[in-house]
């Protein structure tokens, strides 16, 4: 089977790219080991576990692909306040949309929801064919063509391969991608919780000697009670955790996030994810290019993942289709390389701030807690500084590609 273009890995990531190239006239080959079939999951459903926090600059991109209308039928929970304090200081500092005239700062949304809105639109391309149950286990290399075999003997080709496949990417690993990674010696542990007290549409942090605690807010229907909880905590507390009834669990997370929001009545299933970084050393080499956590795994405190990897598919949309326009050979690693100029100094500071943030918090000796302390003070003191960051978080700077921009 041949195609112009094959994007291996058909989640958030891949699927948006197929998409965004809708203006290309590539025949377009999506193939992911899974079945891609919409889960069917509606508004009354329970909460899935794995949620992300879409900023608005990726709202832009699922609306202008025809995802996002589908995603928020179902449910979204827009929030217009983030809160984050030291749970060992008296540090804090308050985001708020309304700081440049906005009404959110961003949506939470289950991972799947937005899988479903974005296979949902794939299915009515006709450039666009989906391959389900296409496990790659061999890559090769043959002239100006990529092949590739998947598991079940049969075999797939283009000039140009996309590696979509995620954090533990195998065609990263068979086209011989060095990267850069450590263990954060950490795990989180995510779910979703009933709490007493109303979310406030707000997002919640607290930095615990643990690590980051995040309540995300979840709508089910008009109940504002539910949050999507992240919390980082080290590996022999994961293990203590994970091991309590739900009752001795919802009294510790209650209790590690000062009861801000009352008693935890109910909480769903628990997952325990290990944290690493990575960070491919390049993006690109000739007729390949890597996108998303393919390309880069961040630390889950601000919720960013998905918004880079958005940003990578519509970036690398963008590079290609400039490129179709001038004539250029799509495959060439010196086409290619643009989108890696662009993404890869932007992904790199998120990855350095959120680690900054991160060993900062984790710090026990005296002097830090006391920076820690006195620069969140004083960054909530200064609206400007705030404003910037929201306005960041909002995706109203950078160097935004044309689908996310407002």
């Amino acid at each position: 089977m041949r195609a112009e273009l094959i994007i291996v890995g058909a989640g958030m990531v891949g699927t948006t790219l197929a998409l965004a190239l809708e203006e290309s006239g590539l025949r377009i080959l999506l193939l992911d080991g899974g079945p891609l079939q919409p889960s069917g999951l509606d508004a009354q459903a329970p909460f899935e576990p794995r949620v992300s926090a879409l900023s608005a600059a990726s709202q832009r991109i699922l609306e202008r692909l025809g995802a996002w209308e589908s995603i928020a039928a179902r449910r979204v929970s827009p929030y217009g306040d983030m809160r984050v304090w030291d749970g060992s200081g008296t540090g804090s500092v308050h985001f708020s949309a309304a700081s440049v005239h906005a009404e959110v700062l961003g949506h939470i949304v289950e991972n799947t929801l937005v899988q479903d809105g974005l296979l949902e639109a794939a299915q009515k391309r006709d450039d666009i064919e989906l391959l389900g149950g296409a496990r790659v286990e061999r890559l090769q290399r043959d002239g100006e063509c990529w092949h590739l075999g998947l598991a079940d003997g049969r075999r797939v080709e283009a000039p140009l391969v996309i590696a979509a496949d995620g954090a533990n990417s195998v065609l990263r690993r068979l086209a011989g991608f060095a990267t850069r990674e450590w263990d954060y010696l950490h795990h989180a542990i995510v779910t979703s919780v009933r709490c007493r007290d109303e979310h406030q549409a707000t997002a919640w942090q607290r930095f615990t000697d643990d690590g980051p605690l995040a309540f995300l807010p979840l709508l089910r229907g008009d109940d504002r009670h539910w949050c999507s909880i992240v919390w980082s905590v080290t590996e022999a507390r994961a293990r203590h955790l994970m091991a309590l009834g739900d009752t001795a669990f919802r009294a510790e997370l209650g209790q590690a996030f000062e009861w801000r929001l009352g008693e935890v009545l109910e909480s769903d299933p628990r997952l325990c994810i290990p944290l690493r970084q990575r960070h491919a050393m390049r993006y690109v080499q000739p007729g390949l290019a890597l996108v998303g956590d393919a390309a880069h795994s961040i630390h889950p405190l601000a919720g960013q993942g998905v918004n880079l990897g958005l940003l990578d598919a519509a970036v690398l949309a963008e590079v290609l289709q400039a490129a179709q326009a001038r004539g250029e050979p799509l495959a060439s690693e010196r086409v290619l390389s643009r989108y890696e100029r662009r993404r890869m100094p932007h992904n790199l500071a998120m990855m350095a701030a959120m680690e900054g943030f991160e060993r900062l918090f984790q710090a026990d000796p005296l002097p830090l807690r006391w920076l820690r302390n006195t620069g969140l003070k004083e960054v909530d003191r200064l609206d400007q500084a705030k404003a910037l960051f929201v306005r960041q978080a909002l995706g109203l700077s950078g160097d935004l590609p044309i689908l996310a921009q407002p």
